[in-house]
């Protein structure tokens, strides 16, 4: 049984950077493809990044493209989103979320399917 817990966010100012972890245990993480969720009030939940256990073939989602970076260390079990030039709009709960890497590239997984595995989820709020 995989694991995922997540350390990070925070509150920021609109422009600032935070920088999200999520530690996976249980389970080697190369055997799963990650992605990193987001749930604001009244918004449904969006699929921000997106990151197959080879990294390559990496999705975002137009929302958060040339601002965030997700990457990923399968020898430390850890994958990172590095959120910067945030605005009001990034704010919400921010879950990490695990699938098994053969069922979904990571468009898919950002868009449409549904991961077996979350984190705990952490709150990013941006304001001034």
């Amino acid at each position: 049984q995989l694991q995922l817990v997540q350390s990070g966010g925070g509150t920021v100012q609109p422009g600032g950077s935070l920088k999200l972890s999520c530690t996976a245990s249980g389970n080697p993480l190369m055997n799963y493809i990650i992605g990193w969720y987001r749930l604001a009030p009244g918004k449904e939940r969006e699929g921000v990044a997106c990151i197959p256990r080879n990294s390559l073939g990496l999705y975002y989602s137009d929302s958060v493209k040339g601002r965030f970076t997700v990457s990923r260390d399968n020898n430390k079990n850890t994958v990172w989103l590095q959120m910067n030039n945030l605005n009001p709009e990034d704010t919400g709960v921010y879950y990490c979320a695990a699938h098994e890497w053969y069922r979904a590239v990571a468009e898919s997984m950002c868009r449409s399917s549904e991961p077996e595995y979350w984190g705990q989820g952490t709150q990013v709020t941006v304001s001034s």
